[in-house]
Formats: C-alpha cells, structure tokens, sequence
C-alpha cells in the first residue's frame, strides 16, 4: 500500500502546477479561484488539478458553512507522511551502505 501511494504521489506531483498548488496549499486552506489565480492557471485548468490531486487523496476540500457553492481546498497529510517514511528508509540504506564503504576503506588504509 505505501508503495502505491509512493508511486501516485510523485506521478500526480510530476505536474509544476500541481506542486505549486500544494505549496500554497502548505500555507492554508484556499479556493480554487484563489489557486487558479495564484499559479496562472485557466479555472477550467485548476478544476482539473485539484480533481487529480483530490483522487490521489494529496488534499481535501470542504464547503464553506455560510455558502455551500464555496469550496476550500487543503493539505491531506497522510501521503506526505507515507513519502517521508519512505524517504526515511532510502536515508537510511544509503547512510549504512556510505558508513560500510567508509570502514572498508579505512581497514585498507591501515595496511
């Protein structure tokens, strides 16, 4: 599962305006005309955006209490933290794998 939701992740986030959109989505909740606008982007275009990033579940809206026709778009943490975890691991190969060649070659050294 996580690596599926590795794989979309950085598929859906291929997109510059996609990435630009959850950047500005790191700073708060906005509307889509506030997005579409942020990133140069036609409304019809950023209607698209935010329905692929809202399929690979990277954010969620809600609608607005006093206007049911407004809708707020913000992060969805769960992918980030499943990319981290994933990151983590790969950090972590690499650390134990330069650590290991750093010995090696300080056991060669010695003789």
């Amino acid at each position: 599962m996580v690596e599926a939701q590795v794989d979309r992740f950085f598929e859906v986030l291929a997109d510059p305006t996609r990435r630009q959109v959850v950047q500005l989505l790191g700073e708060g909740p906005r509307r889509a005309g506030q997005l579409a606008v942020a990133t140069g982007a036609s409304s019809p275009a950023m209607s698209r955006h935010l329905r692929i990033l809202l399929e690979a579940g990277l954010i969620a809206d809600e609608r607005v209490p006093d206007d049911a026709r407004v809708r707020l778009f913000h992060l969805n943490p769960e992918p980030v933290v499943a990319v981290q975890a994933w990151l983590d691991q790969v950090q972590a190969h690499w650390r134990d794998n330069l650590g290991a060649f750093k010995r090696h070659v300080e056991t060669r050294e010695k003789r």
